[in-house]
């Protein structure tokens, strides 16, 4: 039985398309070429703007399978787990990423098991190997202490889902073209059962670190929980939300939403700033990326340096306060 192809499933937020949808398109353009496949992009939803559709092709993506439906407005995981195990069983995609995002987490283990798939998830990067053409999937392990590098060359199509921000979209190329493909939903993918009654914001979804432009970011050498207060009045000058290590969440300074790395969030800010931040691998996974990187440290040996645009080898309880102090005579001045 042959599979092949790359498909990323999209995500949208009413009528528009989420910004991790052209992230995944990076990735699977990456993957498609290495394998001299197409890729595809799978939207599911209803009275998505054509405009958006097309962007879809403009990012990478050589065709976008559509289903667009009154039905399919909410997502409801057993509904659209329904539509995309009727366009596997049709078209036979060998690979399918999805965002590691709270619908991607619900729909691609419950899709998984459907159709009989392996599903590596939480994936920080993804190739190919190059003798078999298998999916490898690497994902942090153990408590986010090692890197696993996971295939599943029995089974397809290949699964996996990819941490948002852990890559960045490519450019929207208005030259591209490609094939909208509309799909009429048939009436025995709705599940009767199930019926989205309403909905309730998550408290932790008021510290979003991921969208954030301005990170700045504190570590085991703050010391204690009150030295945090150096870094909010950082904040507040740099119009920036705070970040944390894995240490400074594990001890308490800090609460889990805030923490960056392998196991927290990956992001991918215009300016990260490391403060007392030593640099370990698993938090560097999670921020190598930004665009700019500052890093204070007290040890000129620190890992984070590595990784750094600039560096400040220093007592971080010495800088801060002048910085801060800077910033506060510079607002003056501006308000004048």
């Amino acid at each position: 039985m042959n599979y092949r192809g790359v498909w990323t499933i999209a995500e949208t937020n009413k009528d528009k398309i989420k910004e991790v949808s052209f992230e995944l398109l990076n990735r699977g353009r990456k993957l498609a070429d290495k394998l001299g496949t197409e890729l595809a992009s799978v939207l599911i939803g209803n009275n998505i703007n054509n405009d958006a559709v097309q962007e879809l092709i403009y990012r990478g993506a050589d065709k976008v399978y559509l289903i667009s439906d009154p039905q399919l407005e909410n997502f409801i995981v057993e509904n659209y787990a329904n539509v995309l195990e009727s366009l596997i069983n049709e078209y036979r995609p060998e690979i399918i990423i999805a965002a590691a995002t709270t619908s991607g987490r619900s729909l691609m283990p419950y899709l998984a098991v459907r159709v009989n798939a392996g599903l590596t998830a939480d994936c920080t990067d993804l190739d190919i190997e190059e003798d078999t053409g298998n999916l490898l999937q690497t994902r942090p392990a153990i408590g986010g202490n090692i890197l696993a590098t996971i295939k599943t060359p029995e089974h397809r199509p290949q699964m996996a889902t990819v941490r948002p921000k852990s890559t960045r979209p490519n450019s929207k190329d208005e030259k591209r073209t490609g094939e909208v493909i509309n799909i009429t939903l048939k009436p025995e993918l709705i599940d009767g059962r199930v019926e989205r009654i309403g909905g309730k914001k998550n408290e932790q979804e008021d510290v979003n670190i991921q969208d954030a432009d301005i990170i700045i970011s504190g570590g085991r050498g703050l010391k204690k929980a009150d030295n945090f207060d150096l870094i909010r009045e950082l904040v507040k000058h740099l119009d920036g939300v705070i970040g944390a290590s894995r240490d400074a969440v594990d001890r308490g300074w800090v609460s889990y939403p805030h923490q960056v790395g392998l196991s927290g969030k990956t992001v991918l800010p215009k300016l990260y700033i490391a403060v007392g931040i030593s640099g370990a691998i698993q938090h560097l996974a999670g921020m190598k990326t930004a665009d700019n990187i500052i890093a204070i440290n007290n040890d000129p040996e620190a890992p984070i340096f590595k990784v750094a645009d600039f560096g400040i080898v220093g007592d971080l309880f010495e800088i801060l306060p002048m910085l801060n102090e800077q910033l506060a005579k510079e607002a003056k001045v501006d308000e004048i």
